[in-house]
């Protein structure tokens, strides 16, 4: 098809639905002169041959190669707001293969009162092909337990952390306390909130490992309600610096729990991670442990402690999404470390949205496992990625296979095989609840912690394997790291998003700058 100077461009909509109808009557009343719409495309069987609004519909989504030759389209637009993410990946990947224009009218809300636009049609972005639109929330079950209260987060300048912030400030607690040990993403959020909010605000620029601090800031402010957020949560680095894992997500974890214990807290709320599961990594193992701890003092305490587990979050810092995107406007290669690699995806408002949904439907002791939709092969991701800024795989960006990190997994897991899974009154919401703790072990290793760091803490790599292993027979250690596998950690697609990375915006990638 070679494609000659016009005045008008041959469009295809992809969807005869009701999104696709109002697109087609949008185009028609007022871009008719500029745009000629040549027909619909639909996988529905009674809707082919069909004529709508007098566009023919023309086939279903596998023959859009050939309807775009045939009728020389030059741009696409997908207009099912309601379809399953999987199936708009499957219709983008088709429709890229043509080298047209990709356009989408994203969301399902403004279809509802007819309020559909062609501004609204934009380019495909990546949140289109992994986020999901968000169910109803119990609102009042959540705004019960934080209305009228204290309520701390720690890491709350991070990725989850501060996106908690935000969530909760919306809910009217009494104080919020913002906890985090980097001034400029305290900062940060802190002026953020403040122009939105006047909820109360206290800024704790605090390490959560300072037992003097922690108890201080417990003894004078009494929070009824945690959000345990701050982590270390970058695989690769804590394979390498595997002592200094144990010391925030297990010690740090700790003292915050514990002062909760010690001031009578009503609710504790751990954030943690799929990678908790059969650990492969220090990193998940110490998550693993801090669930554990948690555990245990929910045996003894009046406090309720749960967590929450999930995936990885879209464009936190570190994550696998912003690194290609830096790599693609660098001009390649993209990185990725196996070609089979599998990750989940959930966004950042969806993911603290059920953490706080999870909080309220706390009894005793639970892990809560977030449903993280399907999952993503990362060399798809990788190719969509490529795409989406204009540009072809292999052709102008390459892909680098570099191998899989020590501590890393092809595939993530979001429960072990012993724990099974119960449903909740949410959809999106599953309760695991591991058999066995060793009380033993646990009430010796708080004992040894009370002590103070110096006597229980692992320093390095020996003792840290030991230490791990008193709790995870089974974890296997990686003990010959490359020392000078360091320098290059920074910038490998190894590094997963996780609990509480700094807080990054999606909106600061643009996709063809």
């Amino acid at each position: 098809h070679a494609q000659q100077k016009r005045a008008f461009k041959n469009v295809l909509i992809i969807g005869a639905g009701d999104g696709g109808v109002l697109v087609a009557r949008e185009l028609r009343n007022h871009y008719g002169t500029r745009v000629r719409l040549v027909g619909f495309v639909d996988d529905d069987p009674a809707k082919q041959n069909q004529s709508i609004l007098g566009f023919p519909v023309l086939g279903p989504k596998e023959e859009i190669p050939d309807l775009v030759e045939q009728y020389g389209v030059d741009e696409i637009i997908i207009s099912m707001p309601s379809v399953p993410r999987r199936v708009i990946r499957e219709i983008v990947a088709v429709a890229q293969e043509t080298g047209r224009t990709v356009k989408i009218l994203p969301g399902v809300f403004d279809l509802i009162d007819g309020n559909v636009t062609v501004n609204k049609i934009r380019e495909v972005q990546i949140e289109d092909l992994l986020g999901r639109d968000p169910v109803k929330v119990d609102i009042a079950g959540m705004s019960g337990y934080i209305a009228d209260h204290v309520v701390l987060v720690t890491g709350a300048g991070g990725s989850i952390g501060s996106e908690l912030c935000r969530q909760i400030v919306a809910l009217k607690p009494q104080t919020l306390l913002l906890l985090d040990n980097c001034e400029n993403n305290m900062y940060e959020i802190e002026m953020e909130l403040k122009a939105k909010s006047d909820v109360p605000l206290v800024a704790l620029v605090k390490d959560i490992r300072d037992r003097g601090a922690i108890e201080a800031i417990f003894s004078k402010y009494k929070p009824q309600v945690v959000f345990h957020a701050a982590a270390h949560k970058h695989v690769p680095l804590m394979e390498q610096n595997p002592e200094e894992s144990i010391k925030n997500n297990v010690y740090g974890t700790y003292q915050v729990a514990w002062a909760a214990h010690r001031h009578k807290t009503e609710r504790f709320v751990l954030v943690s991670t799929d990678k908790a599961v059969n650990p492969t990594s220090v990193m998940g193992a110490s998550k693993r442990i801090a669930e554990m701890i948690i555990q245990y003092l929910d045996t003894i305490s009046s406090t309720t402690y749960v967590a929450v587990r999930f995936g990885n979050v879209l464009g936190s810092r570190g994550s696998v999404i912003p690194l290609f995107r830096k790599q693609i406007l660098a001009g390649g290669p993209v990185t990725i470390t196996h070609e089979k690699m599998i990750r989940y995806f959930m966004t950042i408002p969806e993911a603290v949205q059920l953490i706080l949904q999870a909080g309220a439907l706390a009894t005793s002791g639970e892990i809560f496992v977030l449903d993280m939709g399907e999952p993503v092969a990362i060399m798809d991701l990788a190719m969509t990625l490529i795409r989406l800024s204009g540009l072809q795989p292999y052709i102008d960006i390459d892909i680098k296979v570099t191998g899989m990190r020590p501590g890393e997994k092809l595939y993530e897991e979001l429960l072990t095989d012993e724990e099974g899974v119960n449903a909740t009154t949410h959809e999106r919401i599953f309760v695991a609840k591991p058999s066995c703790l060793n009380k033993a072990l646990l009430h010796e290793t708080i004992t040894a912690f009370e002590q103070g760091p110096r006597v229980a803490l692992p320093t390095n790599q020996a003792t840290t394997a030991a230490f791990i292993q008193s709790f995870l027979p089974d974890f296997v250690v990686v003990t010959n790291a490359d020392e000078d596998s360091l320098d290059d950690a920074s910038d490998d697609s190894t590094r997963w998003p996780e609990d509480e990375a700094a807080a990054t915006s999606l909106g600061e990638y643009g996709w063809n700058v």
